[in-house]
């Protein structure tokens, strides 16, 4: 099949060689000092917000500002050189162009210091900067160009062949992303289409005909010499532009993506030329537009993250898809060179170029609906009302789990009574909006969908407290491998049951934890484990999973299998072999969100079966005792530091005592600072080594008017459990964490009538604790807000419990 027609092509003019070899080396120069400013500023910039979140630490916000304005002098200054002083036009046009680029990656990376959680602000401003810059440079004065072709082509917009073969590249790029990616919500998703047509306006008045004309005046020059000098010129351009497109990780895919596209700009300069034109700025559009359509509207930035890439989780498939674009975007370079810029190269037929973009927005069209995720998946909202439920006077009850029963069923009414009576109005406004609300009682709350708009008339209205936003994770092409544990198993009780004496504890005083249940909020528990199978309770209402509705106990990421494990695993992992068992999946791909967290621990507080609504069906009388939290909710979550305070507060009233992990941003102080660690009502634990020294890693106090953390516990080379019946080691508080919960359920087992008397429970842990090493030349305030009240020992607690 042949696209080219009509007579041989015209002889392209270059600039003239009077200015001798200088300007090009210095133009060279240049090129290469701005992709080696560029790349490694985005890459440094994006790997210390990533420290910051790992690490917990509040995100920098002056690096974005720091990152714009350094790159922008270092790359402005010398290209900004080459615009005004060379005698050579192309060498000014070149430094037009790169001057142009380093304005805008300046301009666009400085809009990164919006908080990476108000994605649509972000875009909006993306949008309008790159619209504004555009059109600046159009208004720039410019000299009057020698050569017909550009002239003749300044005032041309009919979408001929060279836009049809743009569009057409700029689908092909676009292929991968709507395989691998998936859409956010509808004003999110607007928002990132505007953006990437906005950049890819500022891409065509920075590579539109008056670059190319500068680039050809001038002396003789065959057209593969246009393709490959003006390609570098442009694609140079666009990495700079590449740099400014999208939120902190959103931002890298262009960087690789974009630079080969200046190739295939090059060669529809060409084959605009066969016929007599320049191609104008309409393709560039098109192309660069369609490009970063990509990765601005298909991909969640704050996905795009090192948190989730132990796994193939968001950032495998962004490389997969980055990869996959490149190479499209190299192998259209080559194609388009060799057929539209080749010495007897004719005009491209219009109708071929169309059939090319009708096929190819066809197969975008396919692809996104069969192996693709159609849809919309933005996040949602977590309206707070300003009335919270009043827990105060309840009546103290029978010692033991009948008390508790009692102090739970009470607390339930109370709650969903309130949750009943106010939130009313407000659901059925949502609903009729459209907006798929979920009422919650144990934070009054309520999910919704919603964007900007609808979080600012709702944070208006007089019954709501505050509005937060509900994280949600955008679906993968295909599920992560499910983990798999591939240590041995233990040939006895493990070090760490050993260092906190619960093997003393089953021997010596006969108690391994019967009679209670732990209830874990985590990844899942692989429920066929031979470590934990027989302790499952079993029931219609021991197993909870939110996210994908599993009516059997599993684990993708293992986290949970292996925390559960500490603190009731069989053969020798566990603290309270003998307990039972409940779970709730409240982490996704080792992500939550705040609603995530209140459908299990509500489930905690009240469990139901399968199907069953939450506040009509739950049975608080099938409570577990103690629940063990390896996990924290942070602001990228959507978090605030008071998101789940009344939820702890409220299942402390009902007398279950929950135990969380203190966190891994040490050796910070300061640091334990995600929900609900903080918390005065939650047994906070951090972690120690074999020789009962801190961890670097554990979070420390002080937290505020409340000592932090409570105790510390074995959190370093912990083995436990993992799916698919092995088991691993694995470093945390998380692994600390349960195994205090264990140690709760051998005290309450010994003696139940403490089962739900906290503060006892609470005294004996603290007031047993043996020493525990705090590192030389630790300071945060002293050791009560390192390691607590020392290491949790398990015989010591059992023995005081069993005095009452």
């Amino acid at each position: 099949m042949t696209m080219l027609t009509g007579p041989p092509p015209p002889v392209v003019p270059m600039p003239p060689r009077e200015s001798g070899p200088w300007p090009v080396v210095a133009a060279v120069a240049t090129g290469v000092w701005a992709v080696l400013v560029t790349v490694p500023g985005q890459v440094t910039g994006w790997v210390v917000d990533q420290v910051a979140l790992i690490t917990g630490l509040d995100r920098l916000t002056a690096v974005w500002p720091v990152v714009a304005v350094v790159s922008a002098l270092l790359v402005g200054g010398p290209a900004l050189a080459l615009a005004l002083a060379p005698r050579s036009a192309a060498v000014r046009a070149t430094g037009r162009a790169w001057a142009g680029g380093a304005v805008a990656l300046g301009a666009a990376t400085l809009l990164r210091a919006l908080p990476p959680v108000h994605h649509e602000a972000y875009l909006a401003a993306l949008a309008v900067t790159a619209t504004l810059l555009a059109l600046a440079v159009a208004r720039l004065p410019r000299r009057r160009r020698v050569g017909g072709p550009a002239a003749a082509g300044r005032g041309w917009r009919r979408p001929g062949a060279v836009t049809l073969l743009a569009v057409a590249a700029g689908l092909a790029v676009l292929l991968p992303w709507v395989w691998v990616g998936a859409l956010g919500g509808v004003l999110e998703t607007v928002l990132a289409g505007l953006a990437a047509a906005a950049l890819g306006g500022l891409a065509g008045a920075l590579l539109g005909p008056v670059f190319w004309a500068g680039l050809a005046a001038g002396a003789a020059v065959r057209p593969a010499r246009l393709v490959l000098v003006g390609g570098l010129v442009a694609g140079v351009t666009l990495v700079l532009l590449a740099a400014g497109a999208g939120q902190s990780g959103a931002q890298l895919p262009g960087l690789v993506l974009l630079p080969p596209l200046g190739f295939v700009l090059g060669a529809l300069e060409v084959a605009a030329r066969h016929g007599g034109r320049t191609a104008g700025p309409v393709p560039v559009r098109w192309l660069v537009g369609l490009a970063l359509a990509g990765p601005l509207a298909l991909t969640d930035p704050e996905e795009i993250s090192l948190v989730l890439a132990s796994t193939r989780d968001v950032p495998f498939w962004v490389a997969v898809g980055t990869g996959a674009a490149f190479a499209v975007a190299v192998l259209l370079a080559v194609g388009y060179g060799v057929l539209l810029a080749r010495p007897r190269a004719r005009a491209p037929r219009r109708g071929v170029a169309g059939l090319a973009a009708g096929a190819l927005l066809a197969a975008v069209a396919v692809v996104y609906v069969v192996p693709g995720q159609p849809g919309l998946y933005g996040e949602r909202l977590l309206v707070v009302l300003r009335e919270q439920a009043d827990l105060t006077g309840l009546p103290a009850g029978v010692p033991g789990r009948a008390g508790r029963d009692a102090r739970a069923a009470e607390v339930y009414r109370r709650l969903v009574a309130t949750a009943d009576r106010t939130q009313g109005d407000l659901r059925r406004t949502l609903t009729r909006l459209g907006l798929d609300p979920t009422p919650y009682y144990l934070v009054n709350a309520i999910s919704t969908d919603g964007g900007p708009a609808v979080r600012a008339w709702l944070a208006g209205r007089p019954e709501v407290g505050r509005v937060l936003v509900d994280q949600r994770v955008r679906p993968l092409p295909a599920a992560a491998p499910p983990a798999r544990g591939d240590t041995p198993a233990p040939d006895g009780p493990t070090w760490n049951v050993k260092l906190i004496g619960a093997d003393r504890v089953w021997s010596e005083l006969g108690v391994t934890g019967a009679g209670v249940v732990v209830g874990s909020s985590d990844s899942g528990v692989d429920g066929r484990h031979p470590a934990l199978a027989a302790g499952f309770r079993g029931g219609d209402d021991s197993w909870y999973d939110p996210w994908e509705h599993r009516r059997a106990p599993a684990d993708r990421g293992g986290h949970g299998t292996h925390t559960l494990g500490s603190a009731v695993g069989r053969n020798g992992i566990g603290v309270a072999p003998g307990a039972s068992w409940v779970g709730c999946v409240n982490l996704d791909r080792n992500l939550g969100s705040p609603a995530r967290y209140l459908d299990c621990l509500q489930f905690m507080l009240a469990p139901f079966p399968p199907g069953g609504n939450p506040l009509t069906d739950g049975r608080p009388q099938r409570a577990p005792d103690v629940l063990t939290n390896s996990w924290g909710c942070p602001p990228v979550e959507g978090c605030d530091p008071g998101a789940l305070r009344p939820a702890t507060a409220a299942l402390a009233a009902a007398g279950i005592l929950v135990v969380a992990a203190a966190g891994n941003e040490g050796p910070y102080c300061g640091s334990i600072a995600d929900p609900p660690a903080p918390y005065p009502d939650v047994l906070t634990v951090g972690a120690v080594d074999r020789s009962r020294a801190l961890t670097e890693f554990s979070s420390r106090g002080p937290t505020g008017a409340v000592a932090k953390p409570d105790l510390v516990a074995p959190g370093a080379a912990v083995p436990s459990a993992f799916p698919g019946g092995g088991y691993a080691v694995l470093d945390g508080t998380s692994m600390a964490t349960p195994q205090v919960a264990g140690v709760v359920a051998l005290m309450w087992s010994a003696n139940p009538a403490l089962v739900g008397d906290l503060d006892r429970a609470r005294r004996i842990l603290t007031g047993t604790a043996s020493a525990a090493t705090v590192p030389a030349g630790a300071a945060c305030g002293g050791t009560r807000n390192l390691v607590g009240a020392g290491l949790v020992d398990a015989y010591a607690a059992v023995r005081a419990a069993r005095t009452g």
